[in-house]
């Protein structure tokens, strides 16, 4: 396989999903790796760095990211570490999320780990707020791998992508911050930025995030689109009327299609459109990794949307 063109750093999850009958599908989880899933099915070589335990989840991964086409050279088989899980199950009043990560393999990863030079070899690196919040380790070698990967002339792509059950509101407000001055493209989404930046608005959560650092934001909001800002040029897209049965991990598909056609076209506004299209047809099934669409199905999808 050839170099990665993004390398993805965070924590791969396996999920076990409660069913009607009461027993649990096993499935794939991390927005991380749903990203590099997302961008490898749209086209782009990708690759994870990451730490799993040597169970039989970490080989499920393996597995996972083999059949993908997603690169697997920097990802440690921890000996005698577990890989982290999680539960979902479901009520009168929705899903309910139990995690199983803390002392995780992933959580173990430290700047020491890093594939120093693939960073400096590769395009673009990815990583998320869930990346930052995992543990101080993660959080030093998400710092480190943007530096030695913007030092080299590529681009550190940055999802704050906030989840309070990890840290306060406080610290992931100052530290997705912090690593929003460092990073070329931003993607957050649209509740989740509102509560990091007090903000309402889109446009004006755009601004703000340019004012910090990012050349591009790539603001989504959820079935009603996108926001891409380029430079501070804004330019709003609608979503796509599509049967949505399930949302989960359209944020991390959007990203990793749009990062794929960045990387393709050199074009945000045109990376932003396709990736807008694969979100959308991401919700029409189950789970975060099964629905994401391939390049083709997304282009065939974009070109039936401009005939009708």
């Amino acid at each position: 396989m050839s170099s990665p063109q993004i390398l993805c750093l965070g924590e791969p999850l396996v999920e076990f999903n409660q069913t009607p009958d009461g027993s649990f599908a096993m499935g794939f989880g991390g927005d991380v790796s749903n990203v590099a899933i997302a961008a490898a099915r749209q086209g782009a070589r990708a690759g994870m760095i990451t730490r799993v335990g040597d169970d039989p989840f970490g080989a499920a991964l393996g597995d996972l990211w083999c059949d993908e086409g997603v690169s697997t050279a920097h990802v440690t088989r921890a000996t005698g570490e577990e890989t982290g899980v999680y539960f979902v199950t479901h009520d009168a009043d929705g899903h309910h999320f139990t995690y199983r990560r803390k002392g995780s393999a992933a959580s173990r990863l430290a700047p020491a780990d890093l594939p120093r030079a693939a960073l400096q070899n590769c395009p673009m690196f990815y990583a998320s707020g869930i990346s930052l919040a995992v543990s101080p380790s993660m959080q030093d070698t998400v710092t480190e791998a943007a530096a030695l990967t913007r030092a080299a002339g590529g681009v550190f792509a940055f999802d704050p992508n906030l989840r309070l059950a990890l840290w306060s509101l406080d610290a992931a407000r100052e530290t997705t911050h912090r690593c929003m001055a460092t990073c070329d493209i931003a993607l957050p989404g649209l509740d989740d930025a509102r509560q990091l930046t007090g903000l309402n608005t889109a446009e004006d959560i755009a601004r703000f995030y340019h004012d910090l650092g990012p050349r591009i934001v790539a603001l989504t909001l959820g079935a009603e689109g996108v926001l891409i800002s380029v430079d501070r040029a804004q330019r709003r897209l609608s979503g796509h009327p599509v049967a949505a049965k399930d949302a989960t991990g359209a944020g991390d598909c959007f990203n990793g299609a749009f990062l794929a056609r960045l990387l393709a076209t050199d074009d945000p506004f045109a990376a932003a459109e396709h990736a807008n299209m694969a979100a959308a047809l991401s919700t029409t099934g189950f789970g975060a990794v099964t629905p994401i669409p391939t390049l083709s199905q997304t282009r065939n999808a974009l070109e039936h949307a401009v005939r009708g």
